[in-house]
């Protein structure tokens, strides 16, 4: 009998949820859970409806580890979408297919909102009426009343983990069904899975349903170079994750951003570099495990990260960062709004509501009038200059694609900021492109001195960062300009267009890392004193940043030179040109099954290494 009871303890205790201790990709309790998975996985693999239904109630048994009752939210969302795709399909009528499209967009972001948004919203109802209210969370009150007691807080609304990237998966599959590039699954536990894939459910890669459904119904295949490359994806995000991103966190970058003010500008500036790095490790390694795990069981899944530091632009980094949201985004968003062909009812739509959340969360009339006189500059000259309309809508589409992309991470200043720098990067790269070198040296030169003078007019930190990116950028127009004019058309072709990319790559890295600024601020924070927080983070550190540096260089570089060499070799090796990485992962692939595992068992001893006493969450966990 004690045996039995020790068994059943032990057995509770493992399909408990535990708010302290989630399932992560880098705790042993996951690799034990998988191991068990992938065990039964092996008994079920070619009955397609036995392994689909099989793993869904796997993936929500996995959701109720990592988010307890929210499992509940997960499945609401499944039956609700796979009803309304049957609708939809049913339907001959458009406007009636359109109203179910509708139905279900409308369900999806009102769940998002809830969560995401029910402080911004509530903050937004207070400032233009006067009135006072407070958050409160309905659905713990309703889970109280049934259950009978008061096991929930309900002044406080906990963000469900991977909230954003289900709801968007879902939105995909009705809005594909109703394009007709899929046919809606008939089998709701088929569907489910779908949905609920418990590899990439909590932080992506966003699937779209037309990319995915259709491996629903394909026979169980794995050659022996796939499963090479699988568990080549897996070590790879490990590595990424527990040496780079979490020891850089932990011995640097947290430390910085929590306390800016105790550290020198150089430090600050070290550290927002250090964390771009660390950001990407941290996304990208979770992406790599994601994928090999689900290239385990048979299931492809779409490449989420493409080396995105090599970017030479910001439009080409958004195309090689987080490409799946940044395709949703493309997809579901820019080109409903009009693309690059016009603007619609939902570009002015958009442009109010964003104009308006200015005006809220910065609190200043000034910014919101600086906005709207902008948005009226250029819709003027959209119609004063017919030939250079279509671009100026692309542009304006552009824009508001990328606030509502920051929207999406947080409603808080600092991610509107965040996805407005990123957006104006891009509108400036296309013009900016088709400047004559000339004119481009000019035109920086122009904007750094009116930048200088206004420094000089209102002394501020702020115009001290800006100014010195203005320098860099100015000095690599001119040398740019002067290479061109002295060296002849073969060095031009050959050596200065490898030194121009690496120019371009540099200054793209570093207007990246300044963002990045924003973003870092505004994460980690308890959403109902997140503008607050960040805004005035992200003031200390640009103040640090943008002041005489009182500091010995070396001494820092001494004290952190574990956290920089690390830092070092992660940009080499981000760096190294596709071919090579592909060279080495097809050669792990090929390696004796002996070798291969020999290899693994180093790398987790190496890992294993840097592994702290307390387990860091993924980033985009908090999205």
């Amino acid at each position: 009998m004690d045996l039995i009871d020790t068994l059943l303890r032990y057995l509770q205790n493992v399909f408990a949820f535990h708010a302290e201790s989630p399932l992560l990709f880098t705790q042993f309790q996951f690799w034990a859970f998988f191991a068990l998975v992938f065990a039964g996985f092996s008994l079920v693999r070619n009955r397609h409806l036995l392994r689909n239904t099989y793993l869904f109630f796997v993936s929500l048994l996995f959701y109720y580890k990592t988010s307890g009752l929210f499992v509940g939210l997960l499945v609401f969302v499944t039956c609700s979408d796979f009803l309304i795709a049957q609708a939809i399909d049913r339907c001959t009528t458009r406007w009636k297919r359109r109203a179910w499209l509708v139905l279900s967009v409308l369900t999806d972001l009102s769940i998002l909102c809830y969560f995401k948004y029910a402080y911004f919203l509530t903050d937004v109802v207070n400032d233009l009426f006067g009135t006072q209210f407070v958050t409160y969370n309905v659905l713990a009150d309703l889970g109280n009343t049934l259950l009978g007691g008061q096991p929930f807080r309900v002044d406080n609304i906990i963000l469900p983990v991977g909230i954003s990237f289900f709801t968007f998966q879902a939105i995909s599959y009705t809005a594909d069904v109703y394009k007709g590039l899929v046919r809606p699954v008939r089998n709701l536990l088929d569907f489910g899975f779908y949905v609920s894939f418990f590899p990439q459910l909590v932080a992506g890669p966003i699937i779209k349903a037309s990319d995915f459904i259709p491996q629903l119904y394909r026979r169980y295949f794995l050659s022996r170079r796939m499963f090479g490359i699988a568990i080549f994806w897996i070590m790879n995000g490990l590595l990424k994750k527990i040496i780079l991103s979490d020891y850089l966190a932990m011995n640097f970058v947290d430390r910085v951003f929590d306390n800016p003010d105790l550290f020198s500008g150089f430090e600050n500036l070290m550290a927002l570099f250090v964390y771009s790095l660390q950001v990407y490790a941290d996304f990208s390694g979770y992406t790599d495990i994601a994928i090999g795990l689900s290239l385990l069981m048979g299931f492809h899944l779409p490449a989420n990260f493409n080396s995105p530091y090599k970017a030479t632009s910001c439009s080409g980094f958004w195309k090689r960062w987080h490409i799946s949201l940044s395709r949703w985004l493309q997809t579901y968003l820019y080109i409903p709004l009009g693309g690059n062909r016009s603007i619609t009812f939902g570009t002015y739509f958009w442009m109010c509501l964003l104009t308006g959340a200015a005006l809220i969360l910065s609190g200043n009339a000034w910014i919101a009038l600086g906005v709207f006189i902008v948005v009226c500059m250029v819709l003027f000259t959209a119609v004063r200059f017919p030939e250079r309309r279509k671009k100026i809508y692309a542009n304006l589409n552009a824009m508001i694609t990328m606030l509502l992309g920051g929207m999406w991470h947080g409603a808080s200043m600092n991610f509107i900021i965040w996805g407005g720098l990123n957006g104006v990067g891009m509108v400036i790269f296309k013009f900016w492109r088709d400047m004559g070198l000339f004119l481009r040296s000019l035109l920086t030169t122009a904007v750094s001195l009116l930048v200088w003078a206004l420094s000089l007019l209102a002394p501020s930190p702020w115009w001290n960062l800006i100014l010195c990116f203005l320098l860099f950028v100015t000095v690599s127009a001119w040398v740019r300009l002067l290479f061109h004019h002295t060296l002849g058309p073969h060095v031009r072709e050959g050596r200065l267009a490898w030194l121009e990319r690496s120019w371009a790559i540099l200054v793209t890295f570093t207007f990246i890392t300044f963002t990045r600024l924003f973003f870092r601020a505004g994460s980690n924070l308890n959403p109902a004193e997140a503008n607050e927080t960040a805004w005035r983070t992200a003031q200390s550190m640009v103040a640090r940043i943008g002041s005489a540096w009182n500091v010995d260089v070396l001494q820092v570089c001494s004290a952190y030179w574990q956290v920089f060499l690390l830092f070092f070799l992660g940009m080499v090796i981000h760096w190294l040109p596709a071919r090579l990485k592909r060279r080495y992962r097809i050669a792990f692939s090929r390696l004796p099954l002996p070798l291969m595992c020999l290899c693994v068992v180093l790398g987790i001893f190496f890992v294993y290494q840097f592994v702290s006493a307390e387990m860091m969450p993924f980033i985009y966990f908090q999205f």
